[in-house]
């Protein structure tokens, strides 16, 4: 399954709680409209009518992806958790693989919710999902995702960060660590997005490693004094925006 792989252009995901800030993330050009609960976690998981609310608004003109939660060690609750997912309108099935610290228990999971998203609908995307701070409560190396989601026929693998606070994905992972992160996820053929706490300021290196989705929320919402509000079109455009200069000053140099 290995390939040559050529640098995707990079996409934006934005995490949305609600149908309103899904509009406004839309209107903005975001590319993927991520839909979660802030308040459950990293990946906490929204509720079905939320997610399916969403899909009504949109219809068919956005690509939605949602999260199943921080999960715990339950596989047969994740894979009926991704099931709902699906049924709700989704086009990628995020799973936050928290409670799974060993590459077995990981595995486990993630073929059984691999199982359960495809038989109903194939053409979903599963994506296998760790913590760049795993180390802070003793969770799986997401360095070992790519592996992982392989042999569970996952599409794609993410790195976030659980505890965003002040720090973002650079604090805890180098870009030597990386860069060989998402080298060996597309020698798999596998799609690699990117995130917690990142901003425009990072656009660049996100690129330069070949991610093919960086993904964030704090950046794209409102700060009223130092609490991070909802998100805003003007701000998810601003960013799409540094992402095609990037991009555009790329192909100019090659």
């Amino acid at each position: 399954m290995e390939r040559a792989y050529v640098k995707n252009t990079l996409k934006l995901l934005v995490s949305v709680s609600d149908a309103d800030e899904a509009l406004s993330a839309f209107k903005g050009g975001a590319d993927i409209i991520d839909i979660k609960n802030p308040k459950e976690g990293a990946l906490g998981a929204n509720f079905p009518w939320v997610i399916a609310k969403v899909r009504n608004i949109l219809g068919d003109k956005a690509q939605i992806s949602a999260t199943i939660g921080d999960m715990p060690n339950l596989p047969g609750t994740a894979s009926l958790a991704a099931l709902g997912v699906v049924y709700s309108g989704a086009n990628y099935v995020k799973v936050g693989l928290f409670g799974t610290n060993s590459f077995d228990d990981a595995l486990y999971m993630m073929k059984n919710v691999v199982r359960s998203v495809k038989d109903h609908d194939p053409r979903v995307k599963v994506i296998a999902s760790g913590y760049a701070d795993y180390a802070e409560f003793k969770g799986l190396n997401p360095l070992l995702l790519p592996s992982i989601a392989y042999k569970a026929e996952s599409d794609g693998v993410l790195i976030d960060v659980k505890n965003k606070g002040v720090s973002n994905l650079f604090d805890f992972l180098d870009s030597s660590q990386l860069q060989a992160f998402v080298d060996e996820s597309h020698k798999l053929d596998l799609t690699v997005a990117l995130a917690g706490g990142l901003g425009k300021e990072d656009v660049i290196q996100i690129q330069e490693l070949g991610a093919d989705i960086i993904g964030v929320r704090r950046a794209v919402c409102e700060k009223i004094d130092d609490y991070f509000g909802r998100v805003q079109e003007n701000f998810v455009s601003d960013f799409v925006r540094e992402i095609r200069l990037l991009q555009k000053i790329i192909k100019a140099n090659h």
